[in-house]
């Protein structure tokens, strides 16, 4: 990887204030009218103003709206000195086709709370590599915020990393986790959807992932696609620069149609490791799943796959 990819620094945005305001973006596919009222009314009730983005339900095709108008949205919010925290609405795709159009030095010099999830991967992951903002992801308006009631623990992780300069500290792991391989290791938690972070491999907003723990998940991809994925992860040098490796859910993926001679998940991940001595657990409740955990990206975790712990050691953001 070139210099120019590494984070100069890690950035912690300031805490959401007590009655902050907060910005509704749509950097992929754009959120229907109903779901966005109901993202905004959950908000305003916990006490926070809601300003949501004109281009936030626009449409163009599959997108909200053409690449550059949605690059201006995300822009204007981190521009904007009003605005205390930025929520992505919706996934789906296009995060990645504008990334080429944010000016990340103003990113760094006015930095944010960032919340998304899935195809919000893209920008999040570029915003890390490029500014070494600290987001958060696990949570959308749409998938999340806009249910009644929103998912108990992605909201009370949410906000927690929102508004506390503390650590989140232990995650509760699923009572089948399993330790692939034993171990410890210490490093800057990613947490990513698996095709969104081989999307960027190989381009200037893929992070250094050297020496962190890479926390991945996905949603119905074959599983041949994800073993091509892993594959990919292993032929870029990716499992022998992470400190250790721990995995979310894969809902849809392992279907009973797509198993026909086809390896577990756990097979094919040992696969790709190979003899890599590299702590691996299972079970990470973050991913495609009801009541996802929140996570920080690049902050510092311990991964204990030995004792299916995985722990944040960091506050996300500065009090």
């Amino acid at each position: 990887m070139t210099a120019d990819m590494h984070p100069l620094c890690l950035v912690r945005p300031a805490a959401l204030p007590r009655g902050g305001n907060i910005a509704l973006v749509s950097p992929s596919r754009p959120g229907d009218a109903a779901s966005i009222s109901r993202t905004v009314a959950y908000l305003e009730n916990r006490g926070y103003s809601v300003v949501v983005h004109p281009q936030a339900s626009a449409t163009y095709h599959y997108l909200a709206g053409p690449d550059a108008r949605r690059a201006d949205q995300v822009m204007e919010a981190f521009t904007d000195p009003d605005i205390h925290a930025i929520i992505c609405n919706r996934g789906g795709y296009g995060s990645g086709r504008i990334l080429d159009l944010l000016d990340y030095d103003h990113i760094r010099c006015h930095p944010k709370p960032l919340v998304g999830f899935s195809d919000s991967t893209g920008l999040q992951l570029a915003l890390y590599a490029r500014c070494g903002l600290v987001t958060l992801s696990g949570a959308l308006g749409d998938t999340d915020l806009a249910q009644d009631p929103p998912p108990a623990t992605t909201v009370t992780s949410l906000f927690h990393l929102l508004t506390e300069s503390t650590p989140l500290g232990e995650i509760a792991t699923h009572p089948d986790s399993m330790c692939l391989r034993t171990g410890s290791a210490t490093g800057p938690l990613i947490p990513a959807n698996l095709a969104l972070l081989c999307s960027l491999l190989g381009t200037r907003f893929a992070p250094d992932l050297t020496d962190a723990i890479l926390l991945v998940e996905d949603v119905w991809e074959a599983p041949y696609r994800l073993d091509r994925m892993f594959t990919q992860l292993r032929l870029a040098g990716i499992l022998h620069q992470i400190a250790g490796l721990a995995l979310g859910t894969f809902r849809r993926c392992f279907v009973p149609e797509e198993m026909e001679h086809g390896p577990t998940l756990e097979e094919m991940v040992l696969d790709a490791i190979g003899t890599r001595d590299l702590p691996v657990l299972t079970g990470i409740p973050y991913g495609h799943m009801a009541n996802r955990v929140v996570l920080p990206v690049g902050t510092n975790c311990l991964l204990n796959a030995t004792e299916h712990r995985l722990t944040l050691l960091d506050a996300a953001v500065d009090g």
